[in-house]
Parts: C-alpha cells; structure tokens; sequence
C-alpha cells in the first residue's frame, strides 16, 4: 500500500517517520525547503525511548495514486495542501486527516466524497526542534481512524498497515465521537491558556481557576452535546483529569501564540462558537477566548 503523508512537520514527521521505519511505502509531501532538508539531513526523531535518524523519500509533488493519504497539516493550511496533493488522490484512495476540530471534515467530503474521506484522530506532544527534528514527550503517540460512517470493506487493509508501527493505532467504528471528543478536550485547553496566558496547573492555583476550569469545560461539553454528540464516560474523565492537573500543560495553540505564530484560533474555538449559537447553548468563557485569538490574528497577520 503506497501511502502519501501531507505535511513533515511534528505530527506528520512523527507518524509517517514510524511508518517509514517499520518498512511501509511511504512518501511525504513537503515543501521544497522541508523536502530538500529531508533529502540532505534526514528526519530525525527523537522521544523518550532515544533517537533515530531515517531518510524518508519526499517530494514537493505527487508523483502518482497512493493508496492511503495521512493529512498532517495545520486548518489553516488545509486548502493548499489539499491542492498540492489532489494530483495523488484516486478513485479508491483513503483520506486519513490529522487535523483538530470538524471543519476539515466538511472541506474534505465536498471535495473528494464521503467515500474517500475518513475520520483520524492523533493524540501525540511533538514539537521541533530548531534543526527540524522531531521531539516527542511523554505521553501517549496514538492513532484511531476509521470510514465516518463506520463501515468500510477497506478497513482491515488500512488497519494492516498502520498498526504494527511503533505507536499505538487502531481503526474504530465510531470516529466521528472521538473527533468530538477530541474538540471538546483542545478547545478547552486552548481557551483556558490563551485567555488567562498560562498553564492549566498555573490557573489552577490562582484565585478562581479552578471554577473558571470547570465553567468553561461545561460550556464546551454543554455545545457537543446539544449538537448531538454528549462525551461518553471515558472522554468525560479524560476532561475532567486534565483540567484538574497542577502539572504546567498547556496547549499547542498557546505555545504558538506565546512565539508569535499563526494559531487555530478559528477552527478549534471559534467554530465551537459558532456550534454554540446555532443550538443557542451560552458560552460566554469560550466566546470571551474567540475574541482574544482573533486580535492576536489580526494583528499578526
């Protein structure tokens, strides 16, 4: 199975740079830059287990169909890599985003169909570093993926594939859930550290934080569940830990925000405002948090 990962950065890097390790036919699609550092240096990776440096095969174009397309870019870049890699989507391809919120979904559906488009969901703490090498934290480097309407005959072949790989991935019949879940749990956290600027375990020892934690988590879990996606129990435990830690966890929006960068101020908060008001579910915290990423993307436009 020729399988295509759109975007070398933390994520893609990480997961395409395992996939390519345990001898799968991989290809990634980067930038010319990223795409001739790839071929001079290598990727390297390095997480809590030690470092290996690989030499992935990457170009700036497709160079064919692959059969398996693992999408690894941020929202904002999602239009441009898709066109960049249109050319090695076929008529059987899979289209396996990585990407956080829902609005990819739909961007993915209208342009290649339901039948192409699936449901993934990574959870991983990866960043770069400043020679372009992968770094990995603790915690876990995961990945669910599945059809969005639960059944398709391919899922045993990309299941194959993508398991078996050097992290944890398997294929589940209920992604469209755990994409939600998923949004809950990083709007949360990217609200909370942008709007206060620091960590869950700083706002968790200043006068208030722990109500306004939980406040905003009822708002974020109160807008799933009016749209038709309550958390199930496990997910609901999963939030409730997290919000609850006096460890420095912060998000990767707040990282970015903190060096300056381009965040997901709209796909990750701002669209979960937007759920809100359609189903007319109160979410003052959240709204309060959309306004302040988009005068920091305003201005660093």
């Amino acid at each position: 199975m020729r399988i295509l990962v759109v975007g070398a950065g933390a994520t893609g890097g990480y997961f395409g740079g395992r996939l390519a390790q345990a001898g799968r036919d991989v290809t990634f699609l980067a930038r010319p830059g990223r795409a001739a550092r790839l071929a001079g240096h290598g990727l390297r990776i390095r997480d809590p287990d030690g470092e290996t440096v690989l030499h992935p095969r990457a170009v700036t174009e497709p160079d064919g169909i692959y059969d398996l397309v693992l999408v690894a870019v941020k929202s904002y870049s999602l239009d441009l890599a898709l066109s960049g890699a249109a050319p090695g989507i076929g008529r059987h391809t899979v289209i396996v985003p990585l990407l956080n919120g829902m609005r990819h979904i739909g961007t993915l559906v209208q342009r290649f169909g339901a039948d192409r488009a699936w449901g993934g969901v990574c959870m991983i703490h990866a960043t770069l570093d400043e020679d372009g090498g992968v770094v990995r934290m603790n915690g876990p480097h995961r990945l669910s993926f599945g059809p969005l309407d639960g059944d398709d005959e391919r899922v045993p072949a990309v299941a194959e594939v993508l398991t078996g790989a050097g992290f944890d991935a398997r294929a589940s019949a209920t992604i469209v859930a755990e994409l939600w879940e998923k949004w809950v749990l990083l709007a949360t956290l990217g609200a909370a550290t942008t709007l206060l600027r620091g960590s869950i375990g700083a706002i968790n020892t200043a006068p208030g934080g722990r109500a306004f934690l939980a406040a905003l988590a009822a708002e974020t879990s109160a807008v799933a569940a009016a749209a038709g996606h309550p958390l199930r129990p496990r997910a609901v435990a999963m939030l409730e830990a997290t919000i609850a830690t006096t460890e420095p966890t912060t998000s990767s929006m707040y990282r970015d925000l903190i060096q300056g960068l381009p965040v997901e101020g709209d796909a990750i908060v701002g669209d979960l405002v937007a759920e809100a008001e359609r189903h007319g579910v109160p979410v003052p915290l959240l709204a309060a948090a959309h306004t302040g990423l988009a005068v920091y993307t305003a201005a660093h436009r």
